[in-house]
């Protein structure tokens, strides 16, 4: 389906067969009229069809798998959850964007009589088993701690009828495909399937078509575009004076509310000190901080206490703030893709917002690539007071993009995996046991030859 079969311009939110009581949580929002991807979206979703929906961070596309499957839920009104069991299950790749997806399932699902919990790693794992126990109607997981619940019997998929991968492009990107995998080949034949990201990759769509069946494909926005109403911008700098230089422009330019992403996470404490020390407010977010830590930063940064939060790519994931107006790159992000999720951040629900690009000599290569990408050269302002000493080279003739083959996915490896969002699975590669098991057996070399292990993946599913 294009932008052009469906003219959400028309389009008021009473037109999408929606229950009154959506409805009334939609407007408790301040919304009438759909974004497109959610006039395309919600349609098809309460068709029963399985969706591949590609479209950008900021437009609207949690409300549009959250509102249709609010309705289909809601309308089996004789369907009672068993204890553990989840009717509804969608996973993110961060903690931070499980916490959003829950929220919007809460604003949205508030006039239903309706129940849903959001379980992810970095914290306590026994309240989110009891509060599985009674069962619920939407569940909001990252996958790692979705693993260790299942291997603890904490849940169970008999009555699943529902499976969405929120940003499927970074759950691959970050390493969680045999756990998506796992996942699958434990949920029923039987059960609608929605896929819905910023970007489809190559990769993610040899991925889906082998989950989805006959998928319906959805995209409101050209792969990997950035949001029009985002002001791109970039000032070439030394790399030393990338902290002098982001002092300034906030000082100078009086800005109030600034999101700033750093490549690594201690260049983020660093940065942050820095900040600090200038006299402003700044707080840091990243995978090693704790989950408090980290939503106690968001908090604060979103109400204004906190001016500057600034945060690696990961974490960053799930920042949803509408009003957002300033984006920094410290430090270009080494996969091009990531720029266009960064400013992402930036532009939301249809506001204005700018994303400004601290670029040094030796970024030059990554700034060609994200050029590249995003198929368009980005403005350079010169900033009089730091003119770089090493110059930063002219960009060159962007080339048209070309498709990418999709990559195989490598055998299976006995090596132990640290799951992103913080959390092992119970059950996973406990390789060194296995060998130290071994070794007591027996150190014969002859008796056993292990048969290739068989994949519980079931394309068909």
């Amino acid at each position: 389906m294009s932008n052009n079969d469906t003219n959400s311009a028309t389009l008021k939110f009473t037109d999408l067969n929606l229950s009154e009581p959506l409805l009334k949580a939609v407007r408790d929002q301040g919304y009438d009229t759909p974004s497109p991807i959610q006039a395309q979206a919600i349609p098809a979703v309460l068709s029963g069809r399985d969706i591949m929906a590609a479209a950008q961070t900021g437009t609207g596309k949690t409300a549009g798998f959250t509102l249709p499957l609010l309705q289909r839920l809601s309308s089996d009104k004789g369907i009672k959850v068993g204890s553990n069991n989840v009717r509804a299950l969608v996973l993110t790749p961060t903690r931070e964007l499980a916490a959003q997806v829950s929220d919007s399932v809460a604003t949205y699902g508030k006039y239903l009589n309706l129940h849903s919990t959001v379980v992810f790693g970095g914290v306590k794992i026994n309240p989110q088993m009891m509060r599985l126990r009674q069962g619920v109607d939407v569940l909001v997981a990252t996958p790692g701690r979705l693993m260790d619940l299942y291997n603890q019997k904490a849940v169970k998929f008999s009555q699943l009828e529902v499976l969405i991968l929120d940003e499927a492009d970074r759950m691959l990107d970050m390493g969680f495909i045999r756990d998506i995998k796992k996942i699958i080949a434990l949920l029923p034949r039987q059960r609608q399937n929605l896929l819905f990201s910023a970007t489809f990759s190559a990769d993610i769509r040899s991925l889906a078509k082998g989950l989805v069946n006959n998928p319906l494909e959805i995209s409101v926005s050209p792969e990997n575009s950035t949001a029009e109403k985002v002001t791109q911008w970039l000032t070439p700098v030394d790399k030393k004076r990338k902290p002098a230089v982001l002092t300034y422009l906030i000082k100078e330019n009086a800005w109030q509310q600034v999101l700033v992403f750093t490549k690594t996470k201690h260049g983020a404490n660093k940065l942050t000190r820095y900040l600090e020390a200038e006299g402003l407010t700044a707080a840091a977010i990243h995978g090693n901080k704790s989950q408090g830590a980290r939503t106690k930063a968001l908090a604060s940064f979103k109400d204004g206490r906190v001016q500057i939060l600034v945060a690696t790519d990961i974490a960053a994931r799930g920042i949803d703030i509408d009003l957002l107006p300033n984006v920094v790159n410290f430090d270009l992000p080494n996969v091009p893709e990531d720029y266009v999720h960064r400013i992402g951040r930036t532009a939301r629900a249809g506001n204005t917002g700018q994303a400004v690009s601290l670029v040094c000599s030796d970024e030059f290569k990554l700034l060609l690539d994200i050029e590249h990408v995003i198929q368009q050269h980005i403005e350079r302002k010169d900033l009089a007071k730091f003119i770089p000493v090493n110059a930063l080279e002219d960009s060159r003739a962007i080339r048209p993009l070309k498709a990418k083959k999709p990559k195989k996915v490598k055998p299976h490896k006995s090596a132990k995996v640290e799951h992103k969002d913080g959390q092992r699975s119970a059950g996973g590669n406990n390789s060194s046991q296995q060998k130290r098991s071994q070794a007591k057996s027996g150190n014969s070399t002859s008796s056993k030859v292990n048969k290739p292990r068989r994949s519980n993946f079931n394309t068909n599913k």
